[in-house]
């Protein structure tokens, strides 16, 4: 984990293949910030070290360092990129909207995601066989999936909450990417968070910043 140091550049430490990571890069896309991008390979035990538990106590990514700002917590670097990098805000100020927006986070933060990342599979894996971990994160996802579908019904646009990219926008479509490539969850049950999918596909600052396209991605990857 080197890279060249500029002091007043800010600095993500970040896995190809995290969701979370995901997250975090296409906030610091949309909203026009430059980065060094530190990657941590989960795969060999980096997140283990001692020098990144000082960053991450939990060793988990992403870690944002903003000089001698350290984040850890995707929600939490979003929220604090959102108020001191103002530009583009990742939340809308009518109420309702960012309220729905809090929703939509929260169900994929805390309802989805910790239940088909890859420690808990390889719990379950180690539990009940290989066999039952797809089935297990097809499952936790598919209920996740569902909830969305009936929170964001009355209230999407182009985008999650209407026709402007906002917080629901960046956690659907880092969540929705691992789904259909990684899970091969049937999205067809799911034609609203399909849709809004294909949309985020079109956004050159979510595109930039999927699991395919970072500079720890392996040759091979297909993701």
């Amino acid at each position: 984990m080197t890279v060249e140091e500029d002091p007043k550049k800010l600095k993500l430490y970040s896995y190809w293949r995290s969701s979370c990571s995901t997250r975090v890069r296409i906030a610091l896309n949309l909203k026009g910030l430059s980065f060094d991008y530190v990657a941590v390979n989960m795969a060999k035990g980096d997140q283990l070290t001692a020098e990144y538990l000082k960053l991450n106590p939990l060793g988990y990514v992403p870690v944002l360092v903003d000089g001698d700002t350290v984040v850890f917590d995707s929600f939490a670097i979003l929220m604090y990129l959102d108020d001191k990098y103002p530009q583009h805000p990742l939340l809308p100020h009518d109420l309702q909207k960012k309220a729905i927006n809090y929703q939509v986070a929260n169900i994929v933060s805390s309802r989805i995601q910790p239940l088909q990342n890859q420690p808990m599979l390889n719990f379950v894996e180690g539990k009940v066989g290989l066999d039952e971990k797809l089935a297990w994160a097809q499952y936790h996802i598919g209920k996740g999936f569902a909830a969305l579908e009936k929170l964001l019904k009355d209230h999407a646009g182009r985008y999650a909450t209407g026709d402007e990219v906002f917080l629901a926008d960046i956690f659907l479509a880092a969540q929705i990417h691992p789904a259909i490539k990684k899970f091969n969850v049937d999205m067809t049950q799911f034609p609203l968070l399909l849709r809004l999918y294909a949309a985020y596909n079109e956004i050159q600052s979510f595109q930039n910043a999927m699991p395919g396209k970072q500079p720890d991605t392996p040759p091979s990857s297909t993701s």
